[in-house]
């Protein structure tokens, strides 16, 4: 987690919390309550800092202790609610997962069994499985361009198909 905090402070401007004020929308879990929120009003720099802490912190693979904001300790946003929907507008659903999202891998061949996990349909696969590793230990460099590759594709298909390109 210091490493992360170290690699925000280096690259987002002094005013990053208000460029990102009610454009970006960061989900976090409460430990306490369990209950899933989504931030999108930063007062400070270091506000949106520790969300974005937060909503990186899964408990024991990034640490014992969690991110504490506004006196209330919090966790990743994906253990309550992965797929966060905006309550204005169309929301595009993103997951490196295969599943029933807009953007996301298509494994082929595959049974069409589907599991929901904190509110994300995730197609049960040994693809998927991999995908899970490499999110929790990146592979070497070249993988992830691949990876990269693939996403960029998965984004430039559904674009083309929801014709949003003039």
């Amino acid at each position: 987690m210091a490493r992360l905090r170290n690699g925000m402070e280096l690259i987002l401007p002094s005013n990053a919390h208000e460029l990102a004020h009610n454009r970006l929308h960061v989900s976090i879990t409460n430990t306490k309550t369990r209950e899933n929120y989504l931030v999108s009003t930063f007062p400070s720099r270091e506000d949106l800092i520790k969300v974005l802490l937060a909503s990186s912190f899964v408990p024991v693979y990034a640490g014992l202790k969690p991110v504490e904001y506004k006196g209330q300790k919090w966790v990743d946003g994906g253990l309550t609610n992965s797929l966060p929907i905006l309550p204005v507008g169309r929301t595009v659903t993103i997951s490196p997962f295969s599943g029933r999202l807009d953007i996301s891998p298509q494994d082929k061949g595959q049974l069409d069994l589907h599991v929901n996990i904190a509110n994300q349909d995730i197609m049960l696969s040994v693809a998927n499985l991999v995908r899970l590793h490499q999110a929790l230990f990146p592979p070497r460099r070249t993988e992830m361009e691949s990876l990269y590759r693939h996403g960029f594709d998965d984004a430039m298909k559904f674009l083309l198909k929801e014709n949003w390109f003039e």
